[in-house]
């Protein structure tokens, strides 16, 4: 949609408490609202421009997804993450999105079925080319979407995403302090091809290697700028 910037192009059709929450989740995931920052619910009302209920509706959601914590009659407080916690979520999409990855193997997809992942993979090299980590970032979080959406398993999916929107947070807030991730597009060029070859046991080892890293990554980052929140 020509002129329509891409988070609007998302909320339209939406309800009020869909919108609020989609815009609200974008902030904190990108850390415009800043860990252990406290906003009321008039501020964030004014920010989105509606009314309250709407907004208060989707702070219930946020806290539910752990990245909030409601404050009674005021509004909501964003949640940090320590490095245990990084530390644990990793641990967490590490077995889960393994798994994912081996039913994806398991279904023999055609390449025109996994073309998503494909794509993912170029935008990424796109990116690096360009030298856009944001970009770079988008088009990895988009690959681990894709990925889980192909496994059809709802429950799987359903404990996956909410670890990935926080490891995301987490990428983005060290975005800057990473070597280059190179090697983390080149993981995911070998994970699509594996898949195509239907070897399950590779790709299950191979997407467990790279979110072990990822989480090695991470922490050392933590560790080496003592971030100890974020």
């Amino acid at each position: 949609m020509k002129g329509v910037s891409p988070i609007r192009q998302k909320t339209i059709g939406l309800s009020l408490k869909e919108k609020a929450y989609i815009q609200l989740k974008k902030e904190i995931l990108e850390n415009r609202m800043a860990p252990g920052a406290q906003f009321t619910e008039k501020e964030l009302s004014e920010k989105l421009e509606m009314s309250r209920t709407p907004v208060r509706e989707a702070i219930i959601k946020l806290q539910n997804e752990g990245l909030v914590k409601m404050i009674p009659n005021k509004g909501m407080g964003v949640l940090p993450l320590s490095a245990e916690d990084m530390q644990e979520i990793y641990t967490v999409l590490t077995c889960v999105e393994s798994e994912a990855a081996a039913l994806v193997t398991k279904q023999k997809m055609s390449p025109e079925e996994l073309e998503p992942l494909r794509k993912a993979t170029m935008n990424m090299e796109v990116a690096l080319d360009a030298e856009d980590l944001e970009a770079w970032a988008e088009a990895d979080d988009l690959y681990h979407k894709e990925l889980l959406s192909l496994c059809h398993n709802k429950r799987l999916v359903h404990i996956a995403l909410n670890y990935q929107d926080q490891a995301y947070r987490a990428r983005m807030f060290t975005l800057h302090l990473r070597r280059s991730p190179v090697q983390s597009t080149q993981d995911h060029k070998e994970q699509v091809a594996a898949i195509l070859s239907g070897d399950s046991d590779r790709v299950r080892e191979l997407y467990r290697r790279h979110r072990e890293r990822a989480a090695e990554e991470l922490i050392a980052i933590l560790h080496k700028f003592k971030i100890h929140t974020i």
